[in-house]
């Protein structure tokens, strides 16, 4: 297969903590990124001062110059743009200027969009991947230069999935870089959309089945309601896919689930056993809010 030359000057885009280990894995290898394209810093609570988004923070611990607008990527004299986790469509004009390429952290075509890690844990899918593509003014609808396949297991969290799918991407693109991109090829078989989840999304609904929580459990976030008051449940165990649903906490029990750790609205998480103590729990608790005027939507 014929390569193109190593690009020698990059720009990187991207936003999240995600996107962190891939910048500095290319400024390790050798690559003169010559512009971080990353939002705007942002607040962190209410009067607190503005933080830098994680790639931001990074690229000038790395000393490499920060913008904001994608614009100036064009006049950043690279071969090439790296996207990572951009949260941002690219504009044909300034792919017009600058091509640029997409590691995207699934299968593609499978999960095209935001959250591809969250809706391949929702879905149940058995494995999903990274995928170094073409970026083009679609939604991740370009081709591809190759892909890397990561199983998901029966107890894998969204986290240890996201972590596995960043070593594994970072050292892909790194390798496929150095060794100049192929020819990439057209996505094969029919897609389906992973848009972003919202907080309603990650509310618990019991009369789901046990598998179907548990997996809500894994993607993290989840929150059901109890005494009318928002409840977090951070650790979970899977012990009988096959029993009735129910809305009953009986000890740590709700159907086929063992809830182990919780978070109760404006505290820390701690172990349900603890929770049950200090709220003196009776022995059946009914979960998830029939009143929702009385639910605190933080």
């Amino acid at each position: 297969m014929t390569r193109a030359a190593p690009p020698r000057r990059v720009v990187f885009l991207g936003t999240p903590e995600m996107a962190v280990p891939p910048l500095r894995a290319l400024v390790d290898a050798g690559f003169d990124v010559s512009l971080v394209v990353t939002r705007i810093d942002k607040r962190r609570g209410r009067g607190s001062e503005l933080m830098p988004s994680p790639v931001k923070a990074a690229a000038l611990e790395l000393g490499v110059p920060v913008s904001h607008s994608v614009d100036e990527a064009m006049g950043a004299s690279a071969d090439l743009g790296v996207v990572v986790a951009f949260g941002q469509l690219i504009k044909p004009h300034v792919l017009a200027v600058l091509p640029m390429v997409n590691l995207h952290f699934s299968l593609l075509p499978r999960w095209r969009g935001a959250a591809p890690v969250e809706r391949a844990l929702l879905a149940g899918d058995t494995e999903t991947g990274v995928c170094l593509m073409q970026l083009e003014e679609g939604i991740d609808t370009g081709p591809v230069f190759t892909c890397t396949t990561v199983p998901i297991g029966a107890r894998t969290t969204a986290a240890e999935l996201r972590a596995t799918l960043v070593e594994v991407g970072t050292g892909m693109l790194v390798d496929e870089l150095t060794a100049g991109l192929g020819e990439p090829r057209s996505q094969v078989g029919e897609p389906t959309y992973a848009s972003k989840l919202s907080s309603d999304e990650l509310q618990i609904d019991w009369t789901r089945s046990a598998a179907d929580v548990d997996r809500l459990v894994r993607l993290g976030g989840a929150w059901t309601t109890l005494h009318g008051r928002r409840l977090k449940i951070i650790g979970a165990e899977l012990i009988d896919p096959t029993a009735p649903s129910t809305h009953e906490l009986r000890g740590d029990r709700v159907g086929g689930l063992r809830i182990a750790t919780v978070q109760p609205e404006g505290r820390r998480a701690m172990p349900l056993d603890a929770f049950a103590r200090g709220t003196h729990l009776s022995e059946v608790e009914t979960l998830g809010a029939t009143d929702r005027s009385n639910v605190d939507d933080r």
